[in-house]
């Protein structure tokens, strides 16, 4: 793997993170298969612990499997690719204390649009962060629970 594709794959993750730690106080204790906004903030929470931590059985049930994420970079990366990019932190609380250093040091501004089945989820990381992302996430409710379909990351100028 190039250090770019990792590079993206971390970015990713941190702008993911910033949700957490925006929302976490409001999502924490929520049901993950309510079909409420804090119920998607919950399942945001959860998918950001399990890429730091390495659950991919979670991961590979929460995402569906057209699930595609467009980076800051314009790289596409598949569900394939983002749950053996969680792989990697198994066994290991190294990505979760950078992740959470980072989301104390960059407080991200985050919005949750809930219409039916379909929540998209928007967050930013203000300056001084170094990447200035603005991110959304969005999910279906199918089956009893949310999954996420499609990620996008673009670069604040």
């Amino acid at each position: 793997m190039s250090f770019r594709y990792l590079r993206s794959m971390l970015c990713a993750q941190v702008c993911g993170l910033l949700l957490v730690l925006s929302f976490h106080a409001h999502a924490a204790g929520a049901d993950e298969g309510a079909h409420t906004k804090a119920a998607v903030l919950a399942v945001e929470d959860h998918w950001l612990r399990a890429e730091g931590t390495g659950d991919v059985a979670w991961l590979a049930q929460m995402l569906l499997p057209a699930y595609r994420s467009v980076g800051a970079d314009g790289r596409v990366h598949d569900r394939h690719a983002i749950v053996e990019g969680a792989r990697k932190n198994q066994g290991s609380d190294r990505a979760m204390r950078e992740i959470d250093a980072y989301l104390k040091a960059h407080p991200a501004d985050t919005r949750v649009l809930l219409d039916g089945d379909l929540a998209i989820v928007s967050f930013y990381d203000p300056p001084p962060a170094p990447e200035h992302l603005r991110s959304s996430d969005v999910f279906v409710y199918r089956d009893g629970g949310w999954h996420a379909v499609y990620s996008q990351h673009s670069a604040m100028r």
